[in-house]
């Protein structure tokens, strides 16, 4: 295990000073061009050595006809030429003496044939020179907080906290909108390709040390190194939780892995079996990754399954309790005391069982303020799933109700659910449980985005929002099983099935 960033072979690689990049020009079709243009909107404040054989510039920067013309060694060599031509230009940046690149060409391994041959010439010429890098075939990498672009996309959003390695090229930067939507951003982000120098292995041993990773996550495609993996990642769960999605189980899956990246993929079982020796909590799909990644990355580790769900809806409490029941969460009884206290707030129409089913709420501002904090208090309770359905027309006609003038509605509007959303927001940080959201409305309402941009998840699906929870339960299992920590010492239905 690494113990810092800069023992990392990936450390300039993701914190480079200067860039030399090949492959750009002001052609704006020419691949290497979209490059340049995502490293400078980011901001990157190092330099870039644009190295062009014709220009003399290159998008307003001083171009050079060849890296041993540079005026200084860059940390980093950006290759996005044609395959052919890789090699020759990966040995001219070993003898000016840059020990880092990343080669985005692809044409390599996952092409066969003289494709095999080229990727082992590039791997020769590396170590001949000392070089570690990554690809062919990739991206590259994103760092947010090194203002690191080398995609050919615009980095939206903020810096996050999810670490992520992908053996896809381009999925890191297809997920730069999804992320932003929820209000997640990436800490670092590698795409790693053919993996022909450096692989996942590395990468995950870099994000567990990096100060602005708090979980990681995997695209897999096939593990080359499967000891190195089983035994870095049992040392990383035990202070970051890792989640993997694996797409070469089924036959379809390792056809298209292999001409992807020339991935070698095993079974699904054989991958299950490693993943769960390895403590990686397994998604089965691109949504749940990214959802088990938010709720690991925000919330607090719960003390035991143990779920209470308050709804003023009938339908969406019995359908959230269905799928606790089927992910082997327990909906515990509510005890005296906490029935006491939240009496006042419930219409003879309510129930007290769990869900806690209030059918109506006398006071809206109660049903996201002093109840939730009642809920939580609740000794039998471990995590709380609320669900939120708060309407614009319900919170003007409350406000009519209340004798609001109209033309002062649209401000008392805004100040109703940033205190709701804050209230919530304080409620997580109060009792330090894991507090999930899920409603069938925008996650695009002010009222939603309030409460996320607070760091409270709220799921469009009462599904997704379930197997969050399950996935929190699972990997305070995951340390319990690991560290041997008898504080989290309880194990989900799905997880006695020998699943994730």
């Amino acid at each position: 295990m690494l113990e810092s960033l800069e023992n990392s072979p990936l450390y300039r690689i993701a914190t480079p000073r200067s860039i030399a990049l090949f492959g750009a020009s002001n052609n704006i079709l020419s691949m290497g061009t979209p490059i340049l243009i995502s490293l400078k909107a980011m901001g990157f404040d190092g330099t870039v050595y644009p190295v062009h054989p014709e220009k003399e510039h290159v998008q307003g920067l001083k171009a050079y006809r060849s890296v041993l013309d540079l005026p200084e060694v860059p940390d980093l060599a950006v290759l996005i030429l044609p395959a052919r031509i890789v090699p020759e230009i990966l040995d001219q940046c070993g003898k000016k003496g840059i020990k880092h690149a990343i080669v985005v060409s692809g044409g390599f391994k996952e092409l066969g044939g003289d494709g095999v041959t080229k990727e082992k010439e590039l791997q020769d010429i590396a170590k001949r020179h000392e070089i570690r890098f990554l690809g062919p075939n990739c991206i590259g990498v994103t760092n947010p907080y090194h203002r690191l672009n080398t995609t050919l996309l615009e980095y939206l959003g903020n810096p996050g906290f999810i670490g992520m390695a992908s053996q896809s090229g381009s999925f890191v930067t297809q997920m730069f909108h999804y992320l932003a939507n929820f209000g997640l951003g990436f800490s670092t982000a590698f795409s790693v390709g053919n993996e022909a120098n450096l692989d996942i292995v590395d990468c995950m041993e870099y994000l567990a040390v990096c100060p602005h990773t708090r979980v990681i996550a995997l695209y897999i495609e096939g593990i080359k190194r499967g000891r190195a993996f089983v035994e870095s990642a049992k040392a990383i769960v035990t202070r970051k939780p890792i989640v993997a999605l694996y797409v070469g189980g089924s036959d379809t899956g390792r056809r298209a892995g292999l001409s992807h990246t020339g991935a070698l993929a095993g079974p699904d079982h054989l991958y299950d079996a490693m993943f769960r020796q390895a403590g990686i909590i397994r998604a089965r799909s691109i949504t749940e990754l990214f959802d088990f990644c938010w709720v690991l990355g925000a919330l607090p580790l719960p003390k035991g399954k143990r779920v209470v769900i308050q709804t003023h809806s009938g339908g969406p409490g019995t359908e959230a309790a269905d799928f606790c029941g089927r992910a082997g969460l327990e909906l515990p009884t509510l005890s005296a005391e906490t029935i006491n206290k939240i009496s006042p707030f419930l219409p003879k129409t309510s129930s007290v069982h769990n869900p806690v089913d209030f059918t109506f709420t006398k006071n809206l501002v109660d049903y996201f303020s002093s109840i939730p904090s009642l809920l939580l208090e609740e000794n039998n309770a471990d995590m709380l799933l609320i669900y939120l359905f708060m309407p614009m027309e319900t919170v003007k006609s409350a406000l009519e109700h209340l004798g609001i003038p109209e033309d002062q509605a649209g401000e008392k509007i805004g100040e109703l659910l940033d205190a709701q959303s804050q209230s919530i927001a304080n409620a997580l940080k109060t009792y330090n449980k894991p507090l999930v959201g899920y409603t069938y409305r925008s996650t695009q309402e002010d009222f939603i985005r309030g409460l996320m941009d607070r760091g409270v998840p709220v799921f469009p699906s009462t599904e997704r929002a379930v197997r969050a929870l399950e996935a929190l339960v699972m990997y305070s299992e995951i340390r319990c099983r690991i560290t041997d920590n008898t504080e989290y010492g309880f194990s989900t239905g799905r997880a006695k099935r020998g699943k994730g």
